[in-house]
């Protein structure tokens, strides 16, 4: 194949969408140093043309072109799909529609192009800009191979590279295409977007710099209008969201007391509380992840539970903890089985840390409580508190995996910036997996190396990264999940109780729950058995 042959389709997203998707391929090309051609049709469709000096293989077009569409909504990977049935037109070729093909590129600045063609390293540029996306569709058909049967494989990766893997919301924000059965306008559809992303905590800020690069869809939803509707839109849907999220409290706090009301903090004050995960934080460098290592596999992972037990005591400032298995299973990219799992065992390595005071019941979970034991008090003590934020697993590092991640955390939150060989003794794991995880950041334009010592990229926006991996609509459809099987749960709790309290719910008639005190007169003593 000598030429790559983009399709900006209208019947894919609309027309400013496809305007914006030219703009973004052409400046993603330009900073490849990748010359081509373009032109648009009477439909107002757009063809960006690559020529190349090197023939590339059919699977390896069609691999770029699919990253591509990472970054271009509206594009349709159907010239390259297939080596036998793919076409496009041409400048100049006549449209089904009536009139022809337009050439955008400058005659002259065309021949040239395609004249001289693009080199071997400009494409290996390009390549690297799309490493995120590139890696992300390996990792999706290597999951299809293992789970879908051979003849279901080619469909199915087909629709994957064409949807994105995007929620119905999202795909309207990415196309500007909305079901109008179900959305009569512009003006619902786009206020059906707001409140998604009201719903996710976003901000306006947020929005609007979304509008910008990754959703042009609501742009062109609201067209020429954006200035003057879109702050008093957000300002209803987060007047919704609100609203919706109090009464969901509202009906918490009305409900049974056994099986709703929630654990109240201890008397520790956010100060103590902020102090207390300080030291444990000390605790777990200088003692608790060797001591997680003796475990191998295991060790990793109660490594990071351990992060997120800390995590959440700074975001909820107390030392008694009810998180459920699914809230950690989200903050750990993990199942809620395998943290069911975890938690004794973690209660177990942490020799009296973490310790579980009431079992879950109803719609509470289990409860900890968290301090700090006396034979740990001097060491933590004596060693200075670490500057940054602990954190459980960002979503980046459920696509590039624990190791990546902990590699990370060693130069994030090391005193200075680490070698290789102590990136390996803090690890603890071989040099070789520790160098494959560090070429694979730097690949990613996460960490750099200065000197021969590795430092963090702060321009590098892990949250932006995550999404371009896939890593974020992962996360998001392990929260839909959870929060369909919370309502099953919570609609069975509702069906099978009645709301009444039976005596046995105050005490066990069993147990004996008086205590009569030592007397020497024996008649006394029968008085007090009686008037018990």
């Amino acid at each position: 194949m000598r030429t790559l042959c983009l399709d900006l389709d209208t019947s894919k997203a609309r027309k400013a969408v496809v305007d914006d998707d030219a703009d973004k391929l052409g400046e993603l090309f330009n900073r490849s140093g990748i010359r081509y051609v373009e032109d648009f049709s009477p439909s107002g469709g757009r063809h960006i043309y690559v020529p190349l000096q090197e023939p590339m293989a059919a699977d390896a077009a069609r691999e770029l072109i699919e990253a591509l569409m990472f970054h271009a909504a509206s594009l349709d990977p159907g010239p390259h799909q297939n080596i036998t049935d793919g076409c496009i037109r041409v400048p100049g070729s006549a449209h089904k529609y009536g009139g022809h093909q337009v050439l955008l590129t400058p005659l002259t600045e065309a021949y040239d192009t395609l004249k001289r063609r693009n080199t071997a390293s400009a494409i290996s540029a390009l390549h690297q800009i799309l490493a995120p996306e590139i890696r992300r569709l390996q990792a999706t058909r290597r999951r299809m191979q293992r789970l879908i049967p051979p003849k279901s494989r080619t469909a199915l990766a087909t629709n994957t590279a064409v949807n994105g893997q995007h929620s119905p919301l999202r795909s309207v924000a990415l196309t500007g295409l909305y079901d109008t059965e179900r959305y009569a306008s512009d003006s619902e559809a786009r206020m059906a977007v707001l409140n998604h992303f009201a719903a996710c905590n976003w901000t306006l800020e947020q929005v609007r710099a979304g509008m910008n690069e990754t959703y042009p869809g609501l742009t062109a939803l609201y067209g020429s209008k954006v200035d003057r509707l879109l702050a008093p839109e957000w300002h209803k849907a987060t007047s919704w969201i609100t609203e919706k999220q109090l009464s969901q409290t509202h009906r918490q706090k009305n409900a049974h007391k056994y099986n709703t009301s929630p654990t109240k903090p201890t008397g520790a004050t956010s100060v103590s509380v902020q102090q207390l995960v300080n030291d444990l934080e000390n605790i777990l460098y200088a003692v608790l992840d060797q001591r997680f290592a003796q475990r191998g596999r295991l060790g990793i992972s109660l490594k990071f539970l351990f992060r997120a037990v800390l995590a959440y005591m700074r975001t909820n400032q107390t030392n008694v903890l009810d998180v459920g298995c699914r809230t950690f299973a989200v903050a750990l990219g993990k199942d809620h089985v395998t943290i069911a799992r975890l938690l004794p065992a973690l209660e177990q390595a942490t020799t009296g840390i973490l310790t579980r005071i009431e079992r879950g019941r109803g719609k509470n979970a289990d409860s900890y409580l968290i301090h700090l034991p006396q034979e740990f008090e001097a060491l933590a003590r004596q060693l200075t508190w670490r500057k940054g934020k602990i954190h459980a697993v960002r979503p980046v590092f459920r696509v590039l995996g624990d190791l990546a991640a902990l590699t990370y955390e060693a130069i994030e939150r090391g005193r200075h910036s680490p070698t290789t060989a102590e990136l390996v003794r803090t690890t603890g794991f071989s040099r070789n997996a520790v160098t494959t995880a560090l070429a694979e950041m730097e690949s990613l334009q996460m960490l750099r190396r200065h000197h021969g010592r590795w430092e963090i990229i702060a321009t590098t926006n892990l949250s932006a990264l995550a999404e371009r991996l896939g890593a974020t609509i992962e996360r998001q459809q392990q929260i839909t999940r959870y929060r369909r099987e919370r309502a099953r749960w919570h609609a069975w709790l509702d069906r099978h109780t009645d709301g009444t309290v039976e005596e046995s719910d105050f005490y066990d008639p069993e147990s004996e729950e008086y205590w009569l005190p030592p007397c020497d007169e024996e008649e006394l003593q029968l008085a007090l058995w009686s008037a018990a």
